[in-house]
């Protein structure tokens, strides 16, 4: 990270992204050159380029080699990496920072169920059958990922729905070094189908409280001290 500093003690990452939306630059749109951003922010040709790295690091551009450099779209999946980093931490010497992950993703799903319940159809419902369906046989977590993701397919807060992946990704990740489960695969397709069934009768407040009963048991596995992990891992 560039710690150099300009006016008002801003960052020159913080310089070039002030001069992105004071110019009205939106995502796929060209931003200035090096040389030009040398002259306009007073900074090095180096300094500039650790910049543009650290920014695009992050998501908020996009370095194209031979194009020059374009404002990104920033996803959530630029968390990633602190994220899990932070989960892998909590394995190890703080449960319940991983369990306050957990949270967060129930929070964000019990309270975007309802919207999923009001755009509910034939297409939607037959949809979340087909994903629970590929519980029986495939992958569980693969197929549990598909789920959630088609159960906020059609909510309209993209930000929201790439928390909830990126939540779940993080979780996924770092969840071989849990305590093993007690629960039975036909148990988890029926913690699903709760909510499907909350779903197809129309009844929101049905399917916040399935929903909330499928986080139980990870909230539970999350807080739980793991096994030990050698100091070599």
């Amino acid at each position: 990270m560039v710690a150099r500093r300009g006016p008002q003690g801003m960052s020159l990452q913080e310089r070039v992204v002030n001069l992105i939306l004071e110019r009205g630059l939106g995502p796929g749109d060209v931003v200035p050159p090096e040389p030009q951003l040398m002259a306009e922010l007073g900074a090095s040709r180096n300094s500039v380029r650790e910049a543009l790295r650290a920014l695009h690091t992050l998501g908020i551009v996009d370095i194209r080699h031979g194009h020059g450099t374009v404002v990104g779209h920033a996803p959530m999946t630029a968390m990633l990496p602190a994220l899990r980093f932070r989960a892998q931490q909590a394995v190890r010497h703080d449960a319940d920072d991983l369990a306050e992950l957990v949270q967060v993703r129930r929070i964000l799903e019990v309270a975007l169920i309802d919207e999923a319940a009001r755009l509910t159809d034939d297409q939607f419902l037959a949809d979340l059958e087909e994903a629970i369906a590929e519980m029986e046989t495939g992958d569980l977590a693969e197929t549990d990922r598909k789920f959630h993701l088609t159960l906020y397919q059609r909510v309209d807060n993209e930000i929201a729905t790439q928390l909830i992946d990126l939540f779940w990704t993080v979780y996924h990740q770092i969840d071989a070094d849990l305590r093993p489960t007690t629960w039975k695969r036909s148990e988890i397709i029926a913690k699903h189908r709760l909510i499907l069934h909350a779903l197809r009768a129309g009844d929101p407040e049905a399917a916040r409280a399935a929903m909330s009963a499928h986080f139980a048991d990870i909230e539970t596995r999350s807080r739980r001290l793991p096994r030990p992990i050698p100091a070599s891992a």
